[in-house]
């Protein structure tokens, strides 16, 4: 009975081995309405106990010791019902976290993002993003792609604030408190810019 219980409590604290294989160059398909171009981007194998669990694409981001969050890519069949031979086409996900100590991966739900047109800014535990609302036209300020209207958001340290700024439009700035981010008008970043 002790050997029992000795080896279920040795099987509960093992350890798990998270690694990432080498880069391999894939072709990505971008464009949805028919004007599609191949990129050549860089992907890996993300591996947990020696196993491919995912495919991932640009370097991780450290939230803590413990979990990481990381690009999702994945392949999708792109054939019609008529084509004979699958079709297959790599497309980037969202993203992906990690617990390096219970081997769990898990996707991270970020409202409005999207997967070609929204690229992502982390710092600490927050993500920085513009997402595209349901009807597709209005770029929301919370993160920035290549083919984003808003460029790369820039984060500040102390106090934790992130900048936006739009294409044709003026930069917007968000201060986070706690897990509640709040607009900062112009008049406000020149009070504290002089303090």
């Amino acid at each position: 009975m002790a050997f029992l219980l000795t080896s279920s409590t040795v099987a509960a604290t093992r350890p798990h081995v998270i690694s990432f294989g080498k880069w391999l160059p894939v072709q990505w398909m971008v464009g949805t309405n028919g004007d599609d171009q191949q990129v050549s981007i860089k992907v890996r194998a993300l591996v947990v106990d020696g196993r491919v669990r995912e495919y991932v694409l640009g370097p991780p981001h450290e939230v803590t010791e413990r979990l990481f969050v990381v690009r999702r890519v994945f392949r999708v069949n792109d054939a019609l019902p008529e084509d004979a031979a699958p079709k297959w086409q790599w497309q980037r996900g969202g993203w992906l976290m990690v617990d390096r100590l219970t081997g769990r991966i898990s996707a991270v739900n970020l409202p409005e993002f999207d997967a070609v047109y929204s690229a992502s800014s982390w710092h600490r535990d927050y993500v920085a993003y513009c997402g595209v609302s349901d009807d597709g036209k209005k770029t929301l300020p919370d993160d920035a792609g290549p083919d984003s209207a808003c460029s790369m958001p820039v984060w500040q340290r102390s106090p934790v604030r992130v900048s936006f700024e739009a294409a044709g439009s003026d930069k917007q700035t968000f201060a986070i408190r706690g897990h509640i981010a709040d607009i900062v008008n112009d008049d406000e970043e020149d009070e504290e810019a002089s303090k």
